[in-house]
């Protein structure tokens, strides 16, 4: 028989739900030491408290699949060191054109084909010019008329560009923060922390919902990692979509032999994303393949719901889509166009 005190649990459980939000400062924001309390829980406690929030906030515990297409490849003339598209690195990406309009649809057809919802768009420039916006707004019309979300990702906006793809139905602009601001210019020269921040805020002005995350395992330390989630999760308001990626050493980067992060570092990373930012889709992005199937496992246990789904993700390899399909059946998830009853198979 249950005694009174075991009875109770559930609605204790409840209860730390709603007060979830009482760990930020009267501000209403996080702090860098909030954050990196959270990550200096004991392993289990943190993945339990992220898996409550996440059931909380997202109780049919789908996965959003989106597909990236990187829609003009390399020439980039950034200096971003992780990145091999920069023109200045040796790496085996080639400088192409911007694919034409009919090429992209029939790349976003066949996305929605294998099961994915959203189709991301992304360009290697450091701004977008006009005339390039004209071209990207063609392709946002013809693949929202296939039934699909639109995400793009294009470098930096001004506020009428922002207009003219909110305008042309884009959904989603995605623009990274990256990293930390202190470890930022250890990764980036050619571009300004502002300059990031200026670009989200021409795309809220403009109506669009945001994509924003960064890359770990750079070589920054813990409270940088903090740190970086705490200026994502005090955006007013936080990011709709959250991308997480585990940095990818490419040959002739300057990150081409950093060491890895460790596995459980990157999970931590993905389950306090989840609880201070917990009506975002946190998305596994760039090195999944690296990761593994069981780490990918425990990223979905602590509240990672959507992926970046296909063959190849810009210019880095992804799982393919079959092994991805086989995975979320083995663990049980359905994908977000999913109906109650039907189970990814």
């Amino acid at each position: 028989m249950l005694d009174t005190q075991t009875e109770e649990k559930p609605i204790t459980l409840i209860k730390s739900q709603a007060d979830l939000r009482k760990e930020v400062d009267a501000s209403g924001s996080w702090s860098v030491a909030q954050i990196e309390a959270l990550f200096n829980l004991p392993f289990n406690a943190l993945m339990l408290k992220a898996q409550e929030t996440h059931k909380t906030y997202f109780p049919e515990g789908d996965v959003e699949l989106a597909t990236l297409l990187s829609i003009k490849t390399g020439g980039c003339p950034e200096d971003c060191a992780y990145c091999p598209q920069a023109a200045r690195y040796d790496t085996d990406v080639k400088a192409e054109k911007l694919m034409g309009l009919e090429e992209v649809l029939e790349a976003a057809k066949a996305a929605k084909a294998a099961g994915s919802n959203r189709f991301c768009m992304g360009a290697a420039w450091r701004e977008p010019k006009d005339r390039d916006i004209e071209k990207v707004a063609a392709m946002i019309k013809g693949v929202k008329a296939l039934g699909l979300e639109t995400c793009a990702t294009l470098g930096m906006l001004e506020a009428d560009q922002a207009q003219a793809l909110q305008e042309a139905g884009l959904d989603f602009y995605n623009h990274n923060l990256d990293t930390s601001e202190d470890f930022y210019r250890s990764v980036i020269s050619t571009r300004g922390y502002q300059d990031r921040l200026d670009t989200i805020s021409h795309v809220r002005a403009a109506g669009m919902s945001v994509c924003c995350g960064g890359i770990v395992g750079m070589g920054e330390s813990r409270e940088q990692r903090a740190a970086f989630l705490a200026r994502l999760a005090n955006l007013s308001p936080y990011p709709e979509s959250v991308p997480i990626n585990h940095l990818v050493p490419v040959a002739g980067t300057p990150l081409a032999d950093q060491k890895p992060l460790d596995p459980f570092e990157f999970v931590r990373t993905i389950a306090v994303a989840r609880i201070t930012m917990p009506r975002a889709r946190v998305r596994l992005s760039a090195g999944r393949q690296e990761l593994g199937r069981a780490v990918q496992a425990m990223c979905f246990l602590a509240g990672a719901n959507s992926i970046f789904y296909g063959e190849q993700l810009l210019t880095t390899g992804n799982p393919e889509v079959e092994q991805d399909r086989a995975l979320l059946a083995e663990l049980g998830l359905k994908t977000k166009q999913s109906s109650k009853a039907e189970v990814l198979i």
